[in-house]
């Protein structure tokens, strides 16, 4: 299964029009479009459940949340999934965000607990060997280029500026992206390309969910 040049159409003209007497007059359209990207959406799990074990998946709604937002306009222009990884033993979770010229894919842990990061930071003051190898692999470079997410300007709390790995200490956010022009994404090799892209995350789950649910000795915590 492939995605179409009419969806992308729709949500080009819909970032042109992004009111709701417009949308009104072509929910028919966004439905139509909706439906084939939750198809879509739904072979992409199926074929990724072949080298991971899932629990659901979510496709967003369209409709923005604007109650604290100073931008006002009420509907997101790109169709959007997300995937999670079953039982509390995997970590880090599957995103698909196709936007007209905006389109990706990513994965890693956007919104992580306190608690998480504190844990994932003891690892990597010690040893930044493994996430070092992970990231600098020529396979791991040509999809995704680097770890990515948000940073702390300077050392965080407990942490010498400079400490060996502050670099890797820094970071709030741990993700990994992979961008697709409209032409790639539109392909009739951008289903299994997709897949893919999320099969060669794994050794970067595997190794974020092996730290945080061990303490900082390697031993399973309770519950695990």
């Amino acid at each position: 299964m492939q995605l179409t040049k009419s969806l992308l159409a729709f949500l080009s003209t819909l970032a042109q029009n992004n009111h709701r007497e417009w949308f009104t007059l072509n929910k028919g359209v966004f439905q139509k479009e909706l439906a084939h990207f939750k198809l879509f959406s739904d072979e992409l799990y199926l074929k990724m459940e072949t080298f991971d074990f899932l629990e659901g998946k979510n496709v967003f709604r369209i409709y923005r949340d604007v109650r604290f937002s100073k931008d006002k306009l009420p509907y997101k222009t790109h169709f959007s999934v997300g995937i999670t990884r079953a039982t509390k033993w995997k970590r880090g979770g599957y995103y698909l965000h196709i936007q007209p010229g905006e389109s990706f894919i990513g994965g890693g842990f956007w919104d992580p607990e306190p608690a998480d990061v504190k844990r994932i930071r003891q690892e990597l003051a010690v040893d930044s060997s493994t996430i070092k190898k992970i990231t600098q692999t020529p396979d791991f470079k040509k999809l995704f280029g680097e770890l990515q997410g948000e940073k702390l300007k300077t050392a965080p709390q407990s942490f010498s500026k400079d400490h060996e790995n502050i670099e890797w200490l820094k970071f709030k956010q741990y993700l990994l992206i992979r961008k697709f022009s409209d032409e790639e994404v539109l392909s009739k090799e951008f289903m299994e390309e997709a897949v893919f892209t999320f099969s060669q995350m794994l050794p970067f789950f595997d190794y974020f969910s092996d730290i945080l649910t061990t303490d900082e000795n390697g031993t399973p915590l309770p519950g695990y």
